[in-house]
C-alpha cells in the first residue's frame, strides 16, 4: 500500500456533554497537530515510528471520550498514516483498525468533522489492495468520496482525494475542476500546516496532469 446526535436534550441531560466539550475539541486539535507536524513537517525516516507514538496517544484519546465520533476520526487518521508510511503486507492490519474506527465514528455522528469520515475511509478503499489480499473496492471508495464531498463541497481535503482518486482510477481528465477546488478551498483556522502541505500537493498533482 503506498504513500480519517441527534436531538434536543433535556438540560439536565445536556449539562455532561457541555462539560466535556471542550476536552474532546482541546484533545482532538492537538492530534490534528501532531498528525500534521508529523506528515508535512517531518523527515520521511523518522515518519513511522512518530505516526506509531501518536497513535497510541490517540487511542488514549479515543478511549476517554467514548461515544464521540471525532477522536475516532482522528486515531483512524493517524493509524492510516501509519500504514502508509510503513506501506506492505503488514500495514494491513493498521488499516482495517483504521477502517473500523471510520465506520464506528459515522455510527455515532453521520457527517462527524464535516464528512471526514467518509473521505478518510473513501481514501482507505482505494488504496488498500483488493481481494484477497486486503479490503479495496474502487466503487466503493467513489461512493464514500462523492458522500465527503456533498458533505463539504468546497473542502480543501475531499476536493484533493477525490482528484487522486480519478487519477489513480484512470479518469484524470476528470481531475483538474477538484484540483482547483482544492487550491482554492477556504483557510481552516488552526490547520496552516495542513492546508500549506495539501496546497503543495494539489498544485504537484495539477503540474503533472498538465505536462506535456
Amino acid at each position: 500500500m503506498n504513500k480519517t446526535l441527534a436531538g434536543l436534550l433535556a438540560l439536565c441531560g445536556a449539562l455532561p456533554v457541555l462539560a466535556t466539550a471542550a476536552p474532546v475539541d482541546d484533545a482532538v486539535t492537538e492530534l490534528q497537530h501532531d498528525w500534521e507536524v508529523i506528515r508535512y513537517q517531518t523527515p520521511t525516516a523518522e515518519r513511522e515510528k512518530r505516526f506509531e507514538a501518536l497513535a497510541a496517544k490517540a487511542h488514549q484519546v479515543s478511549a476517554s471520550f467514548p461515544g464521540h465520533g471525532e477522536p475516532l476520526v482522528w486515531e483512524g487518521i493517524i493509524l492510516s498514516s501509519w500504514a502508509g508510511e510503513k506501506g506492505g503486507l503488514g500495514a494491513l492490519s493498521l488499516a482495517k483498525q483504521a477502517k473500523a474506527l471510520y465506520e464506528q465514528a459515522i455510527q455515532i455522528d453521520d457527517d462527524v468533522l464535516d464528512g471526514s469520515a467518509y473521505n478518510s475511509l473513501g481514501a482507505l478503499y482505494y488504496k488498500v489492495p483488493g481481494w484477497p489480499l486486503g479490503f479495496g473496492d474502487k466503487a466503493k471508495a467513489g461512493e464514500l468520496l462523492r458522500k465527503a464531498l456533498a458533505l463539504n463541497p468546497k473542502g480543501i481535503d475531499p476536493n484533493f482525494l477525490y482528484a487522486e482518486y480519478l487519477v489513480e482510477t484512470r479518469h484524470a481528465d476528470e481531475a483538474t475542476p477538484y484540483l482547483e477546488r482544492a487550491l482554492q478551498a477556504p483557510l481552516r483556522p488552526g490547520r496552516q500546516i495542513a492546508d500549506t502541505g495539501r496546497r503543495e500537493e494539489a498544485r504537484a498533482l495539477l503540474a503533472k496532469l498538465k505536462a506535456p
